[in-house]
């Protein structure tokens, strides 16, 4: 090596770790889509056939997958259920906060513009398109460990909270006549239970739901 080569020594070739978390590897990635998989049919199947009556050998075939391979992404069925009523709510809270952001650029945050948002939203995640997850909450929490149900309890708390401070303008202004907590109570309880009976091949649409829940709850002033 010569003297100038000694006092400009060539630069390192060696590649330079990228800043930041790494890139998640193609394994890592499948790994990710295949749980969400995992999840999404066990949404639809713990809806169709209830959760007692569905096997992991069932989920697993809905995707593909051997028999025990669920078990390399959760730890039993019971885990599986609470990620997807984790899912659930975490997806109608997003939704629910989205409608409402909505409704305040539209109607400068109106009381009854509010509800209806809120009514339309909840409509969205009871029976609108990948319907299966809150119904599976509804009907199958009891299958849930109690640490698993206190957990649900908090997200119920979060999704349920913007309701209560609408519901209030609405009693103060004299459009719900009833007390806050029972209306928000027996709303809730009534939109519900339409995934027992709607149907939407026999013409109802949602914004028709909507519009009967706001005149059978609410008085025009």
């Amino acid at each position: 090596m010569t003297a100038p080569d000694l006092l400009n020594p060539a630069p390192d070739a060696s590649p330079k770790r990228p800043r930041g978390r790494p890139r998640k590897t193609l394994v890592e990635r499948d790994d990710g889509n295949r749980r969400q998989h995992l999840i999404t049919a066990a949404a639809r199947l713990f809806r169709r056939q209830g959760f007692d009556a569905t096997s992991t050998r069932d989920i697993a075939a809905a995707v593909g997958m051997h028999s025990g391979s669920p078990f390399y992404h959760f730890k039993s069925k019971n885990a599986l259920l609470y990620a997807v009523i984790e899912e659930g709510m975490h997806s109608a809270i997003t939704r629910q906060t989205a409608a409402l952001q909505e409704d305040a650029q539209a109607q400068v945050g109106h009381p009854l513009g509010q509800i209806r948002a809120l009514i339309r939203s909840h409509f969205e995640t009871l029976l609108g398109p990948g319907n299966d997850f809150v119904p599976v909450m509804l009907y199958e929490h009891r299958a849930l460990s109690e640490r698993q149900r206190t957990a649900l309890t908090q997200l119920r708390e979060d999704y349920e909270a913007p309701w209560k401070p609408v519901l209030q303008a609405l009693h103060d202004s004299g459009h719900l006549q009833a007390s806050v907590k029972l209306s928000r109570l027996l709303i809730l309880g009534a939109l519900n239970w339409s995934v027992q009976w709607f149907d939407q091949k026999k013409g109802a649409s949602l914004e028709e739901l909507t519009q009967a829940a706001i005149a059978l709850f609410f008085k025009e002033c």
